[in-house]
């Protein structure tokens, strides 16, 4: 393969991976009335489990190849994107997800 195979091939793959990671905050079928992640705060007595690192591990683990399984994980846990699960889900969530591709 060539330098600039190699280099468009790299740009489609870096180009996947920006989707990925942006469809992780996309309404799934609500017609975009759905809370901005901003507007999404964690209650006071939450574990101690933060949006911030679960949404680290979900993209990491997209960047790897586990897309659809990271979008199962948002389903089984209630949502179809990260910023409507609940935040009492978090824990749950990030043990689910640390698990792909170790079996």
């Amino acid at each position: 393969m060539s330098r600039t195979e190699l280099l468009e091939e790299l740009a489609t793959n870096l180009s996947r991976v920006r989707d990925i990671l942006a469809g992780l905050d996309a309404p799934v079928g609500d017609g975009g009335k759905s809370t901005p992640l901003a507007e999404t705060k964690p209650p006071q007595d939450a574990k101690a489990v933060s949006l911030e690192e679960v949404r680290g591990v979900l993209a990491e683990k997209s960047r790897d190849g586990y897309t659809a399984e990271v979008r199962e994980l948002l389903l089984k846990h209630g949502a179809g994107k990260l910023s409507e699960i609940n935040p009492e889900r978090y824990e749950a969530l990030l043990a689910d997800a640390e698990v792909l591709g170790n079996g």
